[in-house]
């Protein structure tokens, strides 16, 4: 069984930081792309970043490049997402998810397992 646990959201004021973790417990693999989702109700949920287990393959997002920056633990199972210059329009829930097919992919649809999100609002 595989679980996520987000976690570090909360209230920030633009141009503020904010450091998410995404605990994941059960089987994983170096192959597996761990990701971060976001949305806001009515809307889609959207692609952040992505980072395999094995550091390679790393993928933002155009909206949050040069200010975001996902990283990996393998020892703690944990994935981050770094949050910097935080704007108004990333606020959202935020996911962590895991797919397990070596195939990184930036849609939602491709992965298997979430968590169960961790709120980001940033005020202007």
């Amino acid at each position: 069984q595989v679980q996520l646990v987000e976690s570090g959201g909360g209230l920030v004021q633009a141009g503020g930081s904010l450091r998410l973790a995404c605990a994941v417990s059960g089987r994983t693999a170096i192959w597996y792309t761990m990701a971060w989702f976001r949305q806001v109700p009515g809307k889609a949920r959207e692609f952040v970043a992505a980072i395999k287990w094995s550091g390679g393959n790393i993928n933002y997002a155009d909206s949050v490049k040069g200010r975001f920056t996902i990283s990996r633990d393998n020892v703690k199972s944990t994935v981050y997402l770094q949050m910097n210059s935080l704007k108004p329009e990333d606020t959202a829930t935020y996911y962590c998810a895991e797919d397990t097919s070596a195939r990184p992919s930036t849609l939602y649809t491709e992965y298997e397992y979430w968590g169960q999100g961790t709120s980001v609002t940033v005020s202007s």
